[in-house]
């Protein structure tokens, strides 16, 4: 069994890409939530979303012409490679076939799809341009990957919508502890479309204008796109390499109830807490920072909050949402909770939650980290996931030793 390693982080987020500008963004609390212009929401009542503003695939892509590719493959292929740099990765030094790349998505490539249905709802089925039917494949995030980068090992793309990039951890933590391979690119990407923004708002889960995670008054969640990449490592293939550590990777723990379609499940979840903390062989007293999966929408922030109390006790650590920064990214968004962790731990700090400012009584005992970055040690983080018809997943992260 070897020892797994976060060696590069790679976020293309609204607020901000690289590891530079997110670092400095989630420090200072700040909104990447602006009015869609991807397409109209003039007719919509809710029009703000966490878009992804001077994206340049050509600055960012040394292999993929991007023409060729959708916006979440764009996005998912720019942040392994952001991750590489990052983590002064030599392509060309490393055994291919032992490297390779796991993403997770909600929507694939949803802007196709988006256009698509446009075509056929205007000229019928024959309209359906083929090149856009080229992109529509979700495998193709993980394949952008592994095209960008030149990885021969193993290419897997999970649909688990908004806990996909912790399964996508997951997977490449035991594909790495289990000595199957060297390097793992796990991913997250998604975008911002029509179709998803119109499923929320008729859910009734969209806020206004702004995310308040944890807020009495907590009006819902806004949709966010974005790719969040981490390379893991094998404990040895990074110090052969002398790289720089951010974090070890504990463990992880997935589950799902099934049962209901959107309704989360306190239960469930607290299962989900205790299976990640027994795979990463630690106790809920060792948990300094939770990095919470935090949508701002009134049922989930408080099965969360429940879930918490059920396994942590009365006065659970600090757990803040950056959801109130980004956005809910779908498929990205627990790889972005993942690169906040690594980043806690290394840099010693908690994301805050922001627009918070009134405390609500059934969620006693939470501490939100409210609107201001907090000092801290944090030696071991967890980072939470949950889906739709109660896919839950959650990943360790240690201080490395």
């Amino acid at each position: 069994m070897h020892r797994v390693v976060v060696t590069g982080l790679g976020p293309v987020s609204s607020i901000g890409i690289g590891v530079a500008e997110f670092t400095t963004a989630l420090r200072s609390g700040r909104s990447g939530i602006s009015e869609v212009r991807s397409f109209d929401v003039s007719k919509f009542p809710r029009r703000m979303a966490g878009e992804v503003r001077g994206f340049r695939p050509e600055a960012l892509l040394q292999v993929l012409e991007p023409e060729r590719w959708g916006k979440a493959s764009q996005y998912a292929a720019a942040a392994a490679r952001l991750a590489a740099e990052d983590a002064g990765l030599d392509l060309t030094s490393i055994d291919v076939d032992r490297a390779g790349a796991v993403a997770g998505t909600t929507g694939g490539e949803s802007q196709a799809l988006d256009a698509l249905a446009a075509q056929i709802n205007s000229s019928g089925y024959a309209a359906q341009d083929p090149g856009l039917l080229d992109l529509l494949p979700s495998n193709r995030i993980s394949h952008a990957i592994s095209t960008e980068l030149g990885l021969a090992g193993e290419s897997m793309t999970i649909g688990t919508a908004c806990s996909a990039s912790n399964y996508a951890i997951g997977y490449a933590f035991d594909l790495l502890r289990d000595g199957e391979a060297d390097v793992m690119f796990a991913a997250g990407a998604d975008v911002v479309c029509r179709w998803t923004h119109a499923a929320f708002v008729r859910l009734g889960a969209m806020a206004p204008e702004a995310c308040s995670p944890f807020d009495r008054d907590r009006p819902g969640m806004l949709t966010g796109e974005g790719g969040s990449a981490l390379l893991l490592e094998t404990l040895e293939h990074a110090q052969g390499r002398g790289a720089r550590i951010y974090a070890e990777v504990l463990g992880y723990g997935v589950n799902c109830d099934a049962k209901h379609p959107v309704a989360p499940d306190a239960g469930s979840i607290a299962a989900c807490m205790r299976a990640a903390h027994e795979n990463a062989d630690i106790k809920p007293s060792e948990v300094d920072y939770v990095c919470a999966h935090g949508t701002g929408t009134p049922a989930n922030d408080a099965a969360e909050a429940d879930a918490l109390r059920e396994v942590f006790g009365p006065a659970p650590p600090p757990i803040s949402s950056i959801k109130s920064m980004l956005g809910h990214t779908m498929g990205a968004a627990s790889g972005f909770g993942a690169i906040a962790s690594v980043l806690a731990i290394h840099l010693g700090f908690l994301p805050p939650t922001i627009n918070w400012s009134t405390p609500d009584p059934a969620l006693h005992g939470i501490d939100p980290v409210p609107n201001r970055a907090r000092a801290a040690k944090v030696r071991i983080a967890q980072n939470n996931g949950f889906a739709f018809a109660g896919n839950n997943a959650i990943t360790m992260f240690g201080a490395p030793a």
